[in-house]
């Protein structure tokens, strides 16, 4: 195990397994010293651990753990790519959608939920530039949706 990994379990989190494709995609691409991946919905354990817009069936609280679940799923997809997550030398680029009901405009508090848990894990290598985007709708009704882009070292 990893410096990384075994930051996550201090921090009481695991990662999962990969989540299997919805459509016609996979999980993570490497390209040069980078590595994207595709939008992760909050499944745990192979179930969509909650759904809904946010500001009507979800609330804001809901919304930021189940970014931070996208993350992690985010995440396992990279440490497959990679094989390690010790070889992220920065988190780049992180996109949030959130599947807001009408006036619902607290985006970047749900996005907030992933933005401190890369903090948490990656410290300083985990500062990024953050796009949070309301959406109407999203896969399977999911309330958020999260991509990362990370630099390898």
């Amino acid at each position: 195990m990893g410096e990384i990994e075994a930051k996550l379990e201090t921090l009481g989190h695991r990662l999962p397994a990969v989540p299997e494709p919805a459509g016609a995609y996979i999980p993570a691409v490497r390209t040069g010293n980078h590595v994207y991946t595709s939008g992760q919905v909050p499944f745990e354990d192979g179930e969509l651990a909650s759904s809904g817009k946010v500001g009507a069936e979800v609330s804001l609280e809901e919304a930021r753990a189940a970014a931070r679940t996208c993350v992690l799923n985010a995440l396992a997809a990279i440490r497959a790519e990679l094989g390690s997550l010790d070889r992220v030398a920065r988190i780049v680029k992180l996109t949030v959608f959130v599947a807001s009901a009408e006036g619902f405009n607290d985006q970047a508090r749900v996005a907030n939920g992933a933005s401190e848990l890369l903090g948490e894990i990656f410290g300083e290598r985990g500062a990024h530039a953050r796009s949070a985007v309301g959406v109407f709708e999203l896969p399977l009704g999911a309330p958020v949706e999260v991509e990362v882009i990370a630099e390898i070292g």
